[in-house]
């Protein structure tokens, strides 16, 4: 997956690695999303609110409006967007869906997290 910007003089560099890899199952599940989302709504986003014990969390939302800085990445199933300001705490990450016969999820592996809490819910950097 790549993403792509346009220079203030408006040429196009060459296309750039997204910040987040999704794999075929997060994919999916995003496509699963985006079949069963609400009226108007136009992709996935994902953002790391501060919460949890270890100062961040991971939250995958519906958006219904583009953010103009927010990384925009097209999936076969929708947009995936990353909130601007979650970036740089996800630059290298692989998202993957999980599901076994007791838990289904979202899963990070985060480069750039240094620790994460005991229940696994929340990282820092």
């Amino acid at each position: 997956m790549t993403t792509e910007a346009t220079t203030a003089s408006g040429a196009k560099p060459r296309a750039r690695p997204a910040a987040v890899i999704l794999t075929p199952s997060a994919q999916q599940r995003v496509a699963d999303l985006m079949a069963q989302a609400p009226e108007g709504t136009i992709g996935v986003k994902l953002s790391t609110p501060k919460r949890g014990c270890s100062g961040l969390a991971y939250s995958v939302d519906y958006v219904t409006q583009e953010a103009k800085f927010d990384e925009k990445i097209e999936t076969p199933g929708g947009t995936f967007y990353i909130d601007s300001a979650s970036v740089l705490y996800l630059i290298g990450s692989i998202m993957d869906w999980v599901e076994d016969d007791f838990t289904a999820g979202f899963v990070f592996n985060n480069p750039n997290a240094k620790g994460s809490c005991g229940c696994g819910e929340s990282f820092t950097v």
